[in-house]
């Protein structure tokens, strides 16, 4: 498998989480976001939409971080990242697509460019946009993890939730957003700091990283 991504990318991170998850074999193949690298016709005609990740596989190419995930835990079921009950795989696909849907793509490279470009926005005010969604979204996130968690997301392990969640708390934290009202998040995040797994996906550990 050859993931394409780029190493501060929320969609290629939470791939890459999951799978080391999984304790699968994977290259990697850098792809600038910052130099419009996505844009570029080799890139192009991998992946239409010009966008991170994709995955190479068995001479497909695979796109969209919630299809690939899902594509990983139907392929490579061991360890799962979904219950095994159906009311709690669609707890769990919930509170990933609260992340997914809902919080990371308003605060996504291409939209703080558009803030700043279309609309003269500053750092602050960039800041301010990414507060507005990140917010509300890990305060409903906070409550379900209240209701459903025993150290993770959802149970005493990790699943799809985990791997949507902690890119996310690294972008609020580059966005300057007040984390303290979310304690069992920022737990969350603490655990996945001491796991091995979300060690290696960290964007600091990645080949192309600055």
């Amino acid at each position: 498998m050859i993931l394409h991504g780029y190493w501060r990318s929320g969609a290629a991170w939470r791939t890459r989480i999951a799978l080391e998850l999984k304790g699968l074999a994977y290259g990697q193949q850098s792809v600038d976001l910052r130099a419009g690298a996505q844009k570029s016709a080799a890139f192009v005609a991998l992946n239409p939409q010009g966008m991170v990740p994709a995955l190479e596989v068995d001479g497909a190419v695979l796109t969209q971080s919630p299809a690939i995930l899902e594509w990983l835990e139907e392929v490579h079921p061991q360890p799962a990242l979904l219950p095994a009950d159906a009311v709690d795989r669609a707890h769990v696909r919930a509170m990933a697509a609260l992340v997914g849907c809902d919080i990371h793509p308003l605060n996504n490279l291409r939209v703080g460019k558009a803030l700043r470009e279309t609309f003269g926005a500053d750092q602050a005010a960039v800041d301010a946009w990414a507060a507005r969604w990140i917010v509300p979204g890990f305060g409903a996130l906070e409550a379900l993890v209240a209701d459903h968690g025993a150290g993770w997301c959802f149970g005493a392990s990790p699943t799809l939730a985990d791997c949507y969640l902690i890119p996310q708390i690294y972008s609020a934290r580059r966005f300057n957003v007040p984390l303290d009202a979310f304690p069992r998040l920022l737990a969350i995040d603490a655990a996945a700091a001491r796991h091995p797994a979300f060690v290696a996906a960290h964007p600091d550990r990645q080949p192309d990283a600055d």
